[in-house]
């Protein structure tokens, strides 16, 4: 079932939103050669507690991190680690999600560690622009599936692979819920998009095939052959207005035109 939120309620969403993209600036501030992924988690932690939040992804199904820290190949949910030492040349998606007031915020982004390469650097330009189109189709009367088409077609024309495996999803009181945000599809296709849906958008993008692999501690995902992969997610919440990014702090919080 899709719970869909009052104008209240996703007022109260934006407190969690702006708390876990301020975690998520200052943990990618962070980043740098000689860094590890385990302080980056450290200070994540250290700025959703401060400011009054709980790590929605510490304990999560149990996972052990307040962040989620995927580097190079790696896709999604990278679990902290002491022995994780980000190199010159890297990418780091780092995924913060706090919860405040019983409301979740969830939003990611890839991070350059020092100077990248330039096929790098086009592979997190591309993306982010991905997720941006797949913000602007969340309006009142487009699809699910517009948004999904969106994000496909700026990726597969720079000749990315679109991952299928793992998507955006519904987010409220509860990190995960209906329904699954695909970044692929069709236009106007899936379910209707109305006033009151709050979607994590979440382009995974990778830099040769779409196909993924498991890792064997149950939580990582890498790309099947190996090539670099970028993440970058907001929480948006639909309104009569247009999309409305909630993930943001607050001089930043408006409408996407």
């Amino acid at each position: 079932m899709i719970i869909k939120k009052s104008p209240r309620e996703i007022e109260a969403m934006a407190k969690a939103g702006e708390l876990s993209a301020k975690a998520l600036r200052i943990a990618g501030a962070a980043v740098a050669p000689g860094v590890s992924t385990l302080e980056l988690d450290r200070i994540a932690e250290e700025v959703i507690r401060q400011g009054g939040g709980i790590p929605a992804f510490k304990g999560y199904g149990g996972f052990p991190g307040s962040i989620c820290a995927s580097v190079n190949e790696q896709i999604v949910h990278g679990i902290p680690a002491e022995g994780v030492i980000l190199q010159e040349g890297d990418i780091i998606s780092i995924d913060t999600g706090a919860t405040v007031g019983g409301w979740v915020g969830d939003n990611a982004w890839t991070f350059a560690v020092g100077k990248i390469s330039p096929k790098k650097q086009r592979l997190l330009k591309v993306t982010e622009e991905c997720m941006w189109a797949g913000i602007d189709a969340a309006r009142p009367g487009n699809h699910l599936g517009d948004i999904g088409h969106a994000i496909q077609q700026i990726a597969e024309a720079n000749g990315y692979g679109v991952v299928r495996e793992y998507v955006g999803h519904g987010i409220g009181r509860v990190m995960h819920e209906e329904p699954n945000v695909p970044n692929y599809g069709r236009k106007h296709s899936g379910v209707p998009l109305e006033v009151g849906m709050v979607l994590a958008i979440e382009p995974m993008i990778n830099m040769g095939t779409y196909k993924t692999k498991q890792m064997p501690d149950g939580w990582l995902v890498c790309t099947r052959d190996g090539k670099p992969s970028a993440h970058f997610e907001k929480t948006v919440a639909i309104t009569e207005d247009g999309p409305l990014v909630l993930t943001v702090e607050p001089d930043h919080r408006r409408p996407i035109d």
